[in-house]
């Protein structure tokens, strides 16, 4: 296996890239790193994200400056404010015994007289955003390029699908004609081939795996559910992978936010990074992240470009993004460096045709599989409790003082029920969500079912539920005994889930230990079950409650009948025979 040194690194180079851990070069450093050391030649190289890149053309720009001077020759733009950082910091490890040479990183969000004070010390090395550096060079004009040796131009798909155009165009204008320039992307879309054609001169090509396609040790696998259960599916994703470490990508700021506070609250380690945070914010935020303080970082695609960060096992799409090309990007965020990961999709049946679409650009085909159920969960995070369990390290210095006391408080249990008590100090909790939590089907596999029995000269399943759910065949609509039903005029329409619902009882009434039963959730109203012995107590906690800014309304019903109209204002009870009619028109889920 070749390594640095046989591909002509320097020793200085080479001492720090070994005190990095750097063994052997990777593909995409062995093709261009001797291209680049040889000549000036323009040069395209197209790998997917985490394959190397910023050490194939990091190493031999440090190389070739000249230290003597303090003019700036080497400029790196990169689409986000994390990548900037990330490379300028990789570049200063990479110089670590250069300490002749400066690196200098200008980015928006930061205070850019700082800035400006750095690079009139002298910036050998610039590593900068498009937006700034045009502001910095075009604008301030605190920027001279006359010196300039080499442009390079990372992730360049990227910045041009962030609407940089014309900043990259105002940019390179300003350089010197006589330079070399670099181009590196994932993809290569025709704005990346225009960029090509004008600013460079007969650029070398250097492919690593196909162009455009996934990076090759990541796995895709797709989860196809019905919209309303998006999020349940997140979560049971997410409890089926007990040591996930990975990046949730969403559409919007807003849902990114919603759902880091919902992965928060359901007691996850979460959090999320946006547009609307501060750099200091998201500073922050990715430092959790990346020392693992943090389990999940739930991401916009603008947030999340250009993100190194190392070892992630997942990528989970709750949303596709707009472009196709762009599920590349953030797949490629796992099974970087040789190691393998595993990318994730949750689609609705409307999504479905994007998943072709996404095929074909990588190349591969995905995986389709089935929502975990509840009792494969528990399975697997009761194992994995186990393996941590037998694999900790046991510091018996420390602990051998305090186990006579730790045995005599343990000595009546034997060592069945010892057992079952450390386990169950982890696990009740998932069994507690999982006990009577309904399984989450597919709509492919109820299609696939539909199908299957029309063909078998049956009738449609969704009749048949809808007759078993109204109770016109498999009994009566009344509580179960023992139990009283409620009528309370939040449907899914209030964004109302069986464990809002949950919550909100236990809120209105203060109270853990209430038991409740069946749940129904409709469109505009829902029907719930609790012990006779709390119905005076439900009836008294909700008055002058609120839910989403709509008064809440409960009372007490002995049949699934709907008691009041919807509209705007207060709900008016309609007779027998509109309820019926309106009851049989809404479409529900029964839990």
């Amino acid at each position: 296996m070749v390594t640095f040194e046989e591909i002509g690194i320097e020793k200085k180079i080479l001492d720090a890239i070994t005190d990095l851990g750097f063994e052997n070069p990777l593909p995409i450093q062995e093709k261009v790193i001797p291209i680049l050391l040889e000549n000036n030649d323009d040069l395209i190289g197209l790998a997917q994200t985490g394959t190397g890149k910023t050490a194939a053309f990091g190493l031999p720009a440090l190389q070739k400056i000249d230290a003597k001077s303090k003019a700036t020759q080497v400029l790196i733009l990169s689409p986000t404010r994390e990548l900037c950082l990330q490379i300028a910091a990789d570049m200063k490890d990479y110089a670590k015994y250069m300490r002749e040479i400066n690196i200098v990183a200008v980015y928006g969000g930061a205070d850019i007289d700082r800035q400006i004070r750095a690079l009139k010390r002298g910036a050998h090395i610039i590593v900068a955003t498009p937006g700034r550096m045009n502001d910095l060079l075009n604008k301030r004009k605190k920027i001279n390029l006359d010196s300039l040796k080499t442009v390079i131009l990372d992730e360049a798909d990227e910045m041009l699908n962030m609407g940089f155009k014309e900043e990259l165009d105002a940019i390179l204008d300003e350089t010197p004609k006589e330079k070399q320039t670099l181009l590196f992307s994932a993809t290569m879309p025709s704005d990346v081939l225009r960029i090509s054609k004008n600013y460079m001169t007969e650029p070398r090509e250097i492919t690593v795996g196909s162009k455009n396609a996934g990076a090759e040790n990541v796995e895709h696998f797709c989860y196809s559910v019905h919209e309303r259960d998006r999020y349940l599916a997140l979560k049971r994703i997410v409890d089926y992978n007990p040591d996930i470490y990975g990046i949730v990508f969403c559409r919007t700021r807003m849902e990114t936010k919603d759902i880091a506070e919902k992965l928060i609250q359901d007691g996850y380690n979460a959090d999320s990074l946006h547009g609307d945070l501060s750099q200091t914010q998201r500073e922050y935020a990715m430092h959790k992240f990346r020392i693992k303080n943090l389990q999940i970082l739930v991401a916009t695609d603008v947030a999340a470009r250009g993100l190194d960060v190392k070892d992630l096992t997942h990528v989970i799409n709750y949303n596709l993004p707009d472009e196709a090309s762009s599920y590349t990007h953030r797949s490629g965020r796992t099974g970087r460096a040789g190691k393998t990961g595993v990318s994730i999709v949750i689609v609705n049946l409307k999504e479905k045709y994007k998943i072709k679409r996404i095929e074909h650009i990588l190349q591969k085909k995905f995986s389709f599989k089935e929502i975990p159920g509840g009792s494969e969960i528990c399975e697997k995070q009761l194992l994995n409790y186990v393996d941590k369990m037998q694999k900790i390290e046991i510091n018996h210095t420390e602990i051998d003082q305090f186990l006579p006391d730790v045995y005599e408080k343990l000595e009546w249990l034997s060592r069945e029920e010892l057992i079952k008590h450390f386990v169950s100090l982890e696990f009740n909790r998932f069994l507690e969500y999982y006990r009577d939590a309904k399984e989450i089907t597919s709509p492919l596999d109820r299609n696939r079912t539909n199908d299957r029995n029309r063909t078998n000269g049956r009738r449609d399943d969704r009749r048949n539920d809808r007759k078993s759910d109204f109770g016109q065949r498999t009994g009566p609509r009344s509580a179960e005994e023992g139990y009283t039903r409620f009528f309370i005029n939040l449907g899914h329409k209030d964004d109302l889930s069986p464990r809002d619902l949950i919550g909100l009882i236990n809120r209105s009434t203060r109270k853990r230990n209430i038991r409740i039963g069946k749940i129904k959730l409709f469109k505009t109203f829902s029907f719930f079950e609790v012990e006779n012995d709390f119905k005076d107590l439900i009836l008294n906690s909700f008055t002058n409650i609120d839910y989403n800014e709509r008064k809440v309304v409960v009372q007490i019903t002995k049949n699934e009948e709907q008691p009041f109209k919807t509209g705007k204002g207060n709900r008016k009870p309609y007779n027998k025979s509109q309820s019926n009619r309106s009851f049989k028109r809404d479409r529900y889920k029964k839990y």
